[in-house]
């Protein structure tokens, strides 16, 4: 679902407009800028996910409701996201556990070109 979307799946159930929720939306959904495909859900559809959320946003967002104010707890707006879209909030281990290992994984591939090589010529430029 479009971040937009869920943000208006938010004001139905809590009230206030789509702008008060759509930031906490568009970054579960940022890792769409890198992976173009459902699997960019790995990097923020689960348990640590919402918890940058909260870091991210703080505890609560204010929203108006019937001219009163509201909390609304953004681990319950992140949330509502990972389980609109995928039914059930996974941890990042549930995405961990069907990952291969590969051998540049355990640091045992060499580099070719030393990361101090690669820093003396960009300040040579």
């Amino acid at each position: 679902m479009n971040s937009y979307y869920h943000a208006k799946s938010c004001t139905r159930r809590w009230g206030g407009e789509v702008s008060d929720y759509l930031p906490i939306h568009e970054f579960i959904d940022s890792s769409k800028k890198v992976i173009g495909d459902v699997r960019h859900r790995s990097i923020y559809h689960h348990t640590l996910g919402v918890w940058l959320c909260q870091e991210l946003f703080g505890t609560t967002i204010t929203v108006q409701k019937n001219s009163k104010s509201v909390e609304v707890p953004v681990r319950l707006i992140a949330e509502q996201h990972i389980l609109e879209d995928l039914g059930w909030i996974p941890s990042p281990k549930d995405y961990i556990d069907g990952m291969p290992i590969q051998a540049w994984m355990s640091g045992s591939v060499l580099k070719e070109v030393p990361l101090s090589t690669l820093l003396k010529e960009r300040n040579d430029q």
